[in-house]
């Protein structure tokens, strides 16, 4: 990479960093550090959402589905799209009815703390481990930049270790110091950034490609690239309409009604009715952002075919080696540049969430001795580095991985996030549930869910459907293990919401 491309990687990383330190002059206690003051328009909302679920797993990882299959994978879109809508009429409510800032106090106000923390502590690991396999996949870019720019010799033991540090560290920075104010405004520029570049790589491509769009359509029609639905009722595929829709439907409920980080946006809005106009307006960017995704890979395998050399390589790779091999000088820079913000929106995100969560559900009600909120900020910082510490590491075990990183991704956001909105259904829809019943859904619900992945092998789109919905059954057929608790005002409350 030249000079030119190097300068625009670097422009970005240190707009990134200013923009986090100005906003971070604005936060005067912990609301401010992690809601924003609530004071974030709706628009912004928005696009902070779907940048924050739009990772460098989303960026390379697609393509490659598309290359090596169709768009069915937009099934999962459409599940995604109505999974909103349920959340912002069903769950919405009740996050705007008390002065919360993790989504897990809630759990508290109905079953104690117990169920309180395990709740947020599968959060916080599973939050650690699929954001290290995000920050891996980026971290691969950044490798092949430094190998080929000649910093350092191929094939060095080195490389892909001060790659991720480069990737973690830059992240980590802006976040440290702005806070939520930071994560959200740099994911409207990271958008802006990772969607133009996007669109560029796909012009590009067209024109590679003999007759351009046309030529594109004809070919890739030709070849079944475009269909988009898929009705086999297999429970080990992915792809298809059951799991798209009906899994990726539970999936999202759980990911965007049950996740501290995307709650966490939510209570930055000025109201709940823009938070749920945010939320329900991303699921059609999203739809529309997938589509461009699986049209880059679609494109490159008619580029490949009409040249007669296709490239033998898998998933996660295909788009990386055409991002590093063909694209101009100034382009180049732009696209590492979005492929950096893409993962970047992501794993501020996760940094400040995580911190958020365990701050509010582990340290401050073990805390012994009162203290000043400029206390719990600093911890709040430092929780923001032991994150990102904890994100790199994941990322460098990542290195033996084989399989596509999205996959595993998203099978482990999966595997966990059902079981708490499993948890939060309980809460809201079944008064007679306890605290002793309710840990009891909780494990049977791990148990159903591990069960599915390691000894029947189902898809994980479901994931999210079987682990929900073994929580609230075996929840309600453990009422009898303890009395319910009597509702307190709060309970009530949040009953109320729906």
């Amino acid at each position: 990479m030249g000079f030119i491309d190097s300068a625009i990687v670097v422009l970005y990383i240190v707009l990134c960093v200013v923009l986090g330190t100005r906003l971070g002059r604005s936060a005067k206690d912990l609301r401010g550090y992690f809601l924003s003051e609530s004071d974030t328009p709706a628009w912004a909302i928005m696009i902070s959402i779907v940048a924050t679920e739009t990772s460098s797993a989303t960026f390379l990882s697609v393509p490659g589905v598309a290359y090596g299959g169709n768009f069915t994978y937009l099934q999962l879109a459409v599940g995604y799209l109505v999974g909103r809508c349920l959340v912002a009429r069903f769950l919405m409510p009740a996050y705007f009815r008390q002065q919360i800032i993790s989504a897990y106090e809630i759990l508290q106000t109905r079953f104690g703390s117990g169920v309180k923390t395990l709740a947020s502590g599968l959060f916080i690991v599973t939050r650690t481990l699929g954001d290290g396999l995000r920050l891996f996949l980026a971290s691969k870019v950044i490798e092949q930049l430094l190998t080929r720019s000649g910093l350092i010799t191929e094939g060095h033991h080195l490389t892909m270790p001060i790659a991720i540090v480069i990737m973690g560290l830059a992240t980590m920075i802006y976040t440290y110091l702005g806070g939520m104010s930071a994560v959200i405004w740099t994911d409207v520029l990271q958008f802006l950034i990772y969607v133009t570049g996007a669109v560029i790589a796909f012009v590009l491509i067209l024109g590679d490609i003999p007759g351009g769009f046309s030529g594109y359509v004809e070919q890739a029609s030709a070849a079944d690239k475009f269909r988009m639905w898929n009705f086999t009722w297999d429970l080990h595929l992915p792809f298809t309409f059951w799991a798209g829709v009906v899994g990726g439907m539970f999936l999202n409920m759980a990911t965007h009604g049950a996740d501290q980080m995307m709650i966490q946006r939510y209570l930055s809005a000025r109201s709940q009715r823009q938070a749920s106009a945010a939320l329900i307006a991303s699921g059609v960017v999203v739809f529309m952002q997938f589509a461009l995704f699986l049209g880059i890979g679609a494109a490159l395998w008619v580029r490949d075919k009409a040249s007669g050399n296709p490239m033998n390589l898998k998933g996660d790779a295909i788009f990386v080696n055409y991002i590093i091999g063909n694209l101009p000088v100034g382009v180049l820079g732009l696209v590492v540049a979005a492929l950096l913000a893409a993962a970047m929106s992501t794993l501020s995100s996760s940094l400040s969430s995580s911190s958020a969560a365990l701050l509010r559900d582990f340290l401050q009600p073990l805390s012994r001795t009162p203290r000043s909120e400029e206390s719990w900020m600093r911890t709040s910082r430092r929780l923001t580095v032991l994150f990102g510490c904890l994100q790199m590491g994941v990322a460098w075990f990542a290195t033996g991985l084989q399989e596509s990183v999205v996959n595993n991704a998203l099978a482990i956001a999966s595997f966990v996030t059902g079981i708490i909105l499993g948890i939060f259904c309980l809460g809201l829809a079944f008064p007679k549930v306890g605290r002793n019943a309710a840990l009891t859904g909780m494990v049977c619900g791990l148990a159903a869910v591990s069960a599915a992945k390691f000894g029947f092998d189902v898809a994980w789109p479901w994931f999210a459907l079987i682990g929900s919905f073994t929580v609230v059954v075996t929840g309600n057929l453990a009422v009898g293990l303890d009395a319910p608790d009597r509702p307190t005002a709060k309970s009530s409350q949040i009953e109320e919401s729906l």
